[in-house]
């Protein structure tokens, strides 16, 4: 009886393991969201304001089934209105070239100040 148990619980965990690899492709969705983040720095190339330091702004999006980008959040430290401004007119709504899974991402954008590099 003991052994049975101990089968069955082994079975159980076989499994559960087969079950959650199956479930998770993170090397997909590295490659996804650094498709995403190429594409992201390319639109947000000459902002239209000045900026003075270096600073990261973290971009929480999804894509839309027509592979759209739709801006859900931006979070920084600094001026939030017009950098969120910024963000969210660049691109919301903006094609992404490839098939992207649709889901939350969040996405890392270091902004570089051009004062700073000379």
């Amino acid at each position: 009886m003991k052994s049975i148990k101990i089968l069955l619980v082994a079975v159980l965990i076989a499994f559960s393991n087969t079950v959650s690899a199956k479930e998770t492709t993170p090397g997909n969705d590295r490659v996804n969201v650094s498709v995403i983040s190429k594409q992201i720095q390319k639109l947000l190339e000459n902002p239209n304001f000045p900026v003075e330091q270096n600073f990261m702004v973290k971009i929480r999006l999804t894509v839309n089934n027509e592979n759209e980008i739709v801006v859900l959040s931006v979070d920084t430290r600094g001026d939030k209105e017009t950098i969120g401004a910024f963000v969210k007119s660049r691109l919301n709504y903006k094609k992404l070239v490839g098939n992207t899974v649709k889901k939350v991402y969040i996405v890392p954008v270091k902004i570089i100040s051009l004062q700073e590099l000379f």
